[in-house]
């Protein structure tokens, strides 16, 4: 027979592993999601490193092309976009935006769907919105790089793509880049 205060320590002891393997469990689920579930994004008008079709450029209707986004990260309060040119001199920035919603999954072709709450940056244009590829000469990458967030930024319309990389460098929970290529017809 197991003396009272040993069988008090014994009780303590089995709950407290009890309290540990649950406790690495969920670690371990956690853990698993963040390895296996990693944000995605994929556009119906090009895969990625391959050519982005000219309506999407400056030598077409020169709108944004549909994206779309999965696996957004668990604790996402909104997302930032931005799409960029490194193969350009000091690279060249063709769109901004953020404060899309966590439940948005898509962007529809020129934005059409994009509710009022998101906000456009201004690009290397001066614009606000997208400008789509126009390079001097040769094959360019272009990045369209998606940040699932912690927080909803708190920056004005029309800020650039500095100030929002500024303003959410300690908020990012996942980013992911889908590269298209353009090079100028004729």
């Amino acid at each position: 027979m197991i003396r009272r205060p040993y069988r008090l320590f014994y009780l303590a002891l089995t709950v407290a592993l009890l309290i540990a393997v649950s406790s690495f469990n969920l670690l371990a689920e956690d853990l698993l999601d963040q390895r296996t579930s990693h944000l995605e994004m994929t556009s119906s008008a090009f895969q990625d490193s391959k050519f982005i079709p000219p309506e999407y450029t400056a030598e077409g209707k020169d709108v944004s092309p549909p994206l779309a986004w999965k696996n957004i990260p668990k604790g996402t309060r909104s997302l930032a976009l931005i799409s960029d040119d490194p193969d350009a001199p000091n690279g060249w920035v063709h769109w901004v935006l953020y404060n899309i919603p966590a439940t948005l999954t898509h962007i529809d072709e020129g934005g059409k769907n994009l509710p009022s709450s998101v906000l456009p940056g201004t690009n290397s244009f001066g614009n606000l919105g997208y400008n789509g590829p126009n390079p001097p000469q040769g094959v360019h990458h272009y990045h369209f790089n998606l940040y699932a967030l912690d927080a909803i930024v708190p920056l004005k319309k029309g800020a650039t793509n500095k100030e929002l990389l500024k303003a959410i460098e300690d908020h990012i929970l996942d980013v992911v880049t889908l590269t298209g290529l353009y090079q100028k017809r004729g």
